[in-house]
């Protein structure tokens, strides 16, 4: 586990590329959750990212989603919310192989 203390921090990282989710809140100060992921996309990382917020903004969940964000979750939340959202983004994806 790495901890940081914004988003840019997070995207100096030289281990950047090796992270197996992305755990983030959605409001920070200097680059917002949103912003973040955007960002990691565009790098071509496709880690999973769960969000954490405690305000509900119309819409974000499904903009969250559309970037490719494993959960969503509401502040407060239980701690075995948090777990499930890791367990489902540390799971195997499937992929698209070709048949044999």
């Amino acid at each position: 586990m790495q901890l940081f203390g914004g988003g840019q921090e997070l995207l100096w990282c030289a281990s950047l590329p090796c992270l197996s989710c992305v755990i983030t809140d959605a409001q920070m100060p200097g680059m917002d959750g949103l912003a973040l992921i955007e960002a990691l996309r565009a790098r071509n990382l496709d880690m999973p990212v769960i969000f954490m917020t405690a305000f509900a903004h119309e819409g974000f969940d499904q903009r969250a989603m559309a970037l490719g964000a494993t959960c969503v979750l509401y502040k407060p939340f239980q701690d075995t919310d948090m777990i499930q959202c890791i367990e489902k983004a540390l799971r195997p994806r499937k992929t698209d192989s070709p048949p044999s």
